[in-house]
């Protein structure tokens, strides 16, 4: 497979036309994730109310597939329980680190299948789960947060 191939259509369409992207305020937490490899950045604002994700909003520079997975992850995820959220990140990073065994299931994973070809290249797979790495962070530092602070949460 060559690295071409990678950038199939969604990849390119969630770059060109990111979702979520530009930091909203009101946030429950904050997190800013570095992919050391290449330079990669992503800083990713998320709300949690109530053990849902209602708002995920995110800004960053990076590669093709950085950007592009951190747009998939912010749509997909909103709207879903912690719970729910945290295992379709599970999902996701199963995929990636599968070397190409696993296709990812589009059930669980929508536009994040397209994703499935970085397995097979090791050096890509820290770019693809920049953004879903910032969100598992950023879920749990919230659920912490959350748990101490309920009052916090509902403002």
């Amino acid at each position: 497979m060559e690295l071409d191939s990678l950038y199939q259509e969604v990849i390119l369409e969630h770059y060109k036309r990111p979702q979520n992207k530009g930091l909203l305020p009101n946030q429950t937490v904050q997190v800013h994730h570095v992919n050391t490899s290449c330079g990669d950045e992503i800083t990713l604002n998320l709300k949690l109310t109530n053990g849902v994700i209602s708002e995920i909003s995110w800004d960053g520079v990076g590669c093709s597939i950085s950007q592009a997975s951190t747009s998939v992850v912010s749509e997909l995820l909103k709207g879903k329980s912690s719970d729910a959220a945290l295992s379709v990140i599970e999902t996701f990073q199963a995929m990636l680190q599968s070397k190409g065994s696993d296709r990812g299931d589009e059930s669980i994973l929508e536009d994040g299948v397209a994703f499935a070809g970085v397995a097979k290249f090791p050096a890509r797979v820290k770019c693809a789960l920049l953004g879903w790495m910032a969100t598992k962070d950023a879920i749990s530092q919230s659920l912490a947060l959350t748990g101490n602070n309920a009052k916090k949460e509902q403002k």
